[in-house]
């Protein structure tokens, strides 16, 4: 894995990598809860790149390399959850501008964004605050809602299960929350899983970070009425047996964004399987110089 950089992302630090030639157009890929941007596979990155385009992936706040908000506590999740009123640290809405900060730092005045889960949100709400800087907007297995497309019992007790211990727990942790969120139509590589939950663990392991970052996803307004007004190109991506965030999530964003297409993968949940990389990679890649077009042709 190559080394990250860190950039002044104005009220924090955020750790990114980059994929392809910095001349070709940029592609910001933003990552889901918990999951620290390694989780965007090497090799997936680099088709991307491949395909004429610029990537950068980056740690979020609170994971990762980036800057974790220790002084800020841990929220009441189960207050949270159980739909009651609680001061949280920050918002998703803040996590957009850190996105924004980066793109500042390395002086991309335009780009496509594609984010994954809660990394969808964060690029949904980006859209809404900064739509000048967006050519294309992909949004991938969300939701523009934390009330809709709500995760199964089954999915939701994994996504809170007992944080690893150790980095071989870490493995075997990442391991089990992939089978009960991931996709039933194609193999898990567990191989893969496991090194990618060992790395992380080494990287930075900060439960109260991803709580953080969980309150922060609950706490959000509703960005469908903002949605409404969304002039940016907009492709939605979602598994129809996605347990973490299920298909409405990906319906109603793609119901409230204008002119926006959606592709559902049958037998996909909520993780990239390898063999869907060429479509995923295609639809990405796609929607994307077709956004290019169109802008040159305003421009």
């Amino acid at each position: 894995m190559q080394q990250p950089t860190l950039v002044d992302a104005g009220t924090v630090t955020i750790a990114y990598e980059t994929f392809g030639s910095a001349d070709d157009p940029a592609i910001v890929l933003v990552m889901g809860i918990g999951s620290q941007m390694i989780v965007w596979p090497d090799a997936f990155c680099q088709e991307i790149a491949e395909a004429g385009f610029h990537v950068v992936r980056f740690d979020n706040r609170d994971i990762g390399l980036s800057t974790h908000l220790h002084d800020a506590g841990t929220p009441d999740l189960m207050a949270l959850l159980g739909g009651q009123q609680t001061d949280v640290p920050y918002v998703l809405a803040d996590m957009a501008a850190d996105t924004l900060g980066l793109l500042d730092a390395l002086g991309l005045e335009r780009v496509h964004l594609v984010g994954l889960s809660m990394g969808g949100m964060i690029a949904q709400q980006f859209a809404l605050d900064h739509p000048q800087r967006l050519i294309s907007l992909t949004s991938v297995m969300s939701t523009p809602a934390a009330n809709v497309g709500k995760p199964t019992p089954e999915a939701q007790t994994a996504l809170l299960s007992p944080a690893p211990r150790s980095q071989e727990d870490a493995g075997r942790h990442t391991i089990e929350i992939y089978r009960a969120i991931g996709s039933t139509a194609y193999p898990h590589d567990e191989e893969w899983l496991r090194s990618i939950g060992e790395e992380s663990y080494r990287r930075a392991s900060d439960p109260a970070g991803f709580v953080r970052q969980l309150a922060a996803l609950l706490v959000s307004p509703d960005r469908r009425p903002g949605l409404r007004d969304l002039m940016v190109p907009t492709l939605v991506l979602h598994g129809d047996v996605d347990p973490l965030i299920t298909l409405e999530g990906g319906e109603e964003t793609a119901a409230a964004v204008p002119g926006s297409r959606l592709v559902v993968y049958p037998g996909m949940g909520h993780d990239l399987p390898r063999e869907l990389w060429p479509a995923l990679v295609g639809e990405i890649t796609d929607h994307a110089c077709r956004a290019e077009k169109s802008a040159e042709q305003e421009a």
